[in-house]
């Protein structure tokens, strides 16, 4: 997989050395030379290092922004994540754009234009892994009791669906499979209980109880371009 992060701070480095261990490839935009200087030393040699401005198009383009799988922007400043991930969005087609966030009340922000926001290192980290079977089911364990399994279903991001169909789905309005139930839902550092009335975001993760068997179909009703 190759990742693209703008900012080489300590949580763009962290994250960047973390994907690197794991095997993906991974380029760095950073606008501060001395900050360059410190990731040639720590990081592997195969990372590519850009020293620029992550909002700027041209540095996007020498980072390879274009055959990104993920672009991630990991900067302290709102404002610079949020532009950044519009242009890897907008400009290279990026499927799929993180942003950390540093203010709570711009989560909605991000969520309404297609950027996932998240808060936590960690969390982007897991997000990411998670990449190769995003959309998939998992399976987290079999009930020792019937032939029930718990599941997590990964909801996929088409970023090809209009943002005015991104305001989520209701789980009442959302067509399960006959012994399927939705239980608790994660969004970024956040874990919720089920209810009727829990709305439901593309890049959301589910976790499920249904019989055996039924864990595909768990996935088409929850698919974001599922008509319901």
């Amino acid at each position: 997989m190759y990742v693209v992060i703008n900012g080489g701070g300590k949580i763009g480095e962290y994250l960047a050395s973390t994907l690197l261990k794991k095997g993906h490839e991974v380029a760095i935009i950073e606008k501060s030379s001395r900050k360059i200087d410190h990731l040639a030393i720590t990081l592997p040699s195969k990372a590519l290092m850009i020293n620029g401005d992550g909002c700027d198009s041209v540095f996007q383009a020498d980072a390879g922004t274009e055959e990104a799988d993920i672009f991630v922007a990991t900067t302290g400043s709102d404002d610079v994540n949020l532009v950044s991930c519009e242009i890897a969005h907008a400009v290279f087609s990026v499927s799929r754009v993180i942003a950390r966030v540093n203010s709570p009340k711009n989560e909605r922000i991000f969520r309404r234009i297609g950027i996932e926001p998240v808060s936590s290192t960690s969390v982007i980290s897991r997000l990411i892994e998670s990449e190769a079977t995003a959309g998939a089911v998992q399976s987290i364990m079999s009930l020792t009791q019937g032939d029930l399994v718990v599941t997590e279903v990964n909801i996929p991001r088409d970023m090809e669906t209009p943002l005015e169909e991104w305001s989520g789905r209701r789980v009442m309005d959302i067509a399960l499979p006959d012994g399927a139930l939705l239980v608790a839902v994660g969004r970024g550092t956040d874990l919720e209980i089920v209810k009727g009335s829990t709305i439901l975001y593309p890049g959301d993760a589910v976790i499920c109880i249904s019989k055996r068997g039924v864990e595909e179909a768990i996935h088409e009703a929850l698919s974001p371009t599922k008509e319901t």
